[in-house]
């Protein structure tokens, strides 16, 4: 017998990448359980599932930076106790992290990709779940977006969640609705803007002597990198990330001020007369609104 639960939860996590740097991402996650049915004549109760099996992928794998551990670009070191720093050495555009072990998920390859996650939430899983269940498939896929997207990473310091982790991210749709319609044009150009971007508030901005990173940050310098550092519940965060990969706002980095961003940007090409209705998103299926008149 099977069980199925589709839409199970999104994974709103970061991900280092050689290519393109810090990359924010959303996966939706299915699960297919298999086994005898239970006393209950169950495989198992949909309410264990939705939290026993949610519960695991958000402690080790949501909101975390996920790090390829085999790429020869990666250099992790445990510092103070719970913390660690993370280099990941890519010339001029190194990425530079100190911060708690439990902003980290540390995967056993040389690239993140759905496969690795996938594979690395099953090792999780399978020794999790109750005698009666004997198999377990988990599917993990992108939202289908009709539209322009972006990818980007931020961390929220106000923040009681774990959105307060400074590199955590969303593969987001946007939507620019100008005088009632679509305009895929300024949404295109919008998304290329924000596309593979590290969004960082100006009031966590620090010089890089101020951070304690390790010593493979030596060589970038205050021309190439931004540095941001800053203390949440969940403990300090610092991050040097190279200003070809970054935009600094003057405000905190939630949706809702993104939208208005994203606002007062487009607004500049439009003419008196248009109105601006902005539609961005923070991954799967939730956003703010914004507009213009």
């Amino acid at each position: 017998m099977n069980l199925f639960v589709r839409d199970l939860t999104v994974i709103d996590s970061s991900y280092l990448c050689e290519q393109r740097g810090m990359v924010g991402e959303s996966w939706i996650v299915d699960v297919v359980l298999s086994g005898e049915l239970n006393e209950m004549s169950m495989v198992l109760d949909f309410g264990k599932v939705k939290k026993q099996i949610k519960h695991l992928i958000d402690e080790h794998v949501d909101h975390r930076l996920l790090v390829p551990m085999k790429s020869g670009a990666v250099r992790h070191q445990a510092s103070k106790p719970g913390y660690a720093k993370l280099d990941f050495l890519r010339g001029e555009r190194s990425i530079h992290l100190h911060s708690p072990d439990q902003a980290f998920c540390l995967i056993d390859t040389d690239e993140i990709t759905i496969k690795s996650v996938t594979d690395y939430i099953y090792e999780i899983l399978k020794g999790n779940l109750p005698g009666n269940v004997q198999g377990l498939e988990i599917t993990l896929r992108h939202e289908m977006i009709n539209g322009a997207f972006y990818h980007y990473t931020h961390g929220l310091k106000k923040h009681d969640g774990n959105c307060q982790r400074i590199a955590h991210g969303h593969r987001s749709p946007i939507e620019l609705v100008v005088n009632g319609q679509r305009d895929v044009e300024r949404e295109a150009a919008f998304a290329a803007r924000w596309q593979d971007i590290y969004l960082g508030s100006l009031e966590d901005k620090v010089y890089l002597a101020e951070l304690s990173l390790s010593d493979n940050a030596t060589d970038i310098t205050d021309d190439t990198h931004y540095g941001f550092r800053y203390t949440a519940p969940q403990g300090e965060f610092e991050l040097a990330i190279s200003k070809l990969e970054t935009e600094i706002l003057d405000t905190d980095t939630t949706v809702e001020l993104l939208a208005n961003c994203i606002a007062d940007e487009v607004s500049k090409t439009l003419t008196d007369n248009q109105t601006l209705q902005v539609i961005a998103y923070e991954g799967v299926g939730k956003g703010a609104m914004a507009f213009r008149t």
